[in-house]
């Protein structure tokens, strides 16, 4: 059984025109703006739209490496699994994540929709046509896989050195970094206030903490008058540079 029979997506279609792709939000965000606008069709062609139900998944580890992904809406929980069952988040891709470049024949990680989740799909085919029509892809593909790189050195030392209280700071800080910068209502920049579509199950498990320290610390946070916790799937950053200096160790 493939990783897209598992998924369950509510709906697969190929793309029929470039006015997909012309209207995707997320195209200034991901690796196809280097795509100009006259050669969009291309693309189009290329990609097959799906959308994911939360708590369903499009990729499976261990299944054949077939396609590769562009996330254009949602977020998803990407995870490997132990022998004994026990799970490690790895990460969570957003709007623009590119996923399947850092595999070989079979994917190293699954990922699950952990809210409505839209995706392009690409195969191993159409990909490689399209980095033959335009070499500036394949150069933003590079990037892209440098990148990941310095994501995986980043979370060795995120889980080999720093405290739970720098951990929980980090991850803040990088969710908030994710948000364009822009004024907000009451004197809140927007860019403070962070969406959290996963757990603290989730967060837990991505951080190498227990639920128990993820609640505690959030709510030393809160106390400190650094953040504020309005529901589960949002925070808002009182004091950025004071949760920053947290994260790097400064205090």
């Amino acid at each position: 059984m493939t990783a897209m029979t598992r998924a369950r997506p509510l709906v697969i279609d190929s793309h029929r025109d470039s006015n997909v792709c012309l209207t995707c939000g997320a195209r200034a965000f991901s690796v196809c703006h280097v795509i100009d606008t006259a050669d969009l069709d291309k693309l189009a062609a290329a990609a097959v739209s799906v959308s994911v139900q939360p708590g369903h998944t499009f990729i499976q580890e261990g299944d054949p490496a077939e396609h590769f992904f562009n996330v254009t809406a949602g977020t998803a929980k990407l995870y490997k699994l132990l022998p004994d069952g026990r799970r490690q988040v790895t990460g969570f891709a957003g709007m623009g994540y590119f996923l399947g470049l850092a595999v070989s024949s079979s994917y190293a990680f699954s990922a699950e929709a952990l809210e409505p989740v839209k995706i392009c799909r690409f195969s191993r085919a159409k990909l490689r046509g399209l980095l033959d029509d335009f070499p500036a892809l394949e150069k933003k593909l590079l990037e892209v896989a440098s990148n990941e790189l310095v994501v995986a050195q980043e979370q060795m030392l995120l889980l080999g050195r720093k405290t739970a209280r720098e951990r929980l700071a980090s991850f803040l800080i990088a969710r908030a970094n994710l948000v364009p910068h822009c004024p907000g209502r009451g004197g809140v920049n927007v860019a403070e206030r962070i969406h959290l579509p996963m757990t603290r199950s989730d967060i837990a498990d991505y951080l190498g903490l227990t639920i128990e320290t993820v609640s505690r610390t959030l709510s030393k946070f809160r106390a400190e008058k650094l953040i504020e916790i309005p529901n589960n799937a949002e925070i808002v950053l009182l004091k950025h540079d004071a949760v920053e200096d947290i994260a790097t160790g400064m205090v």
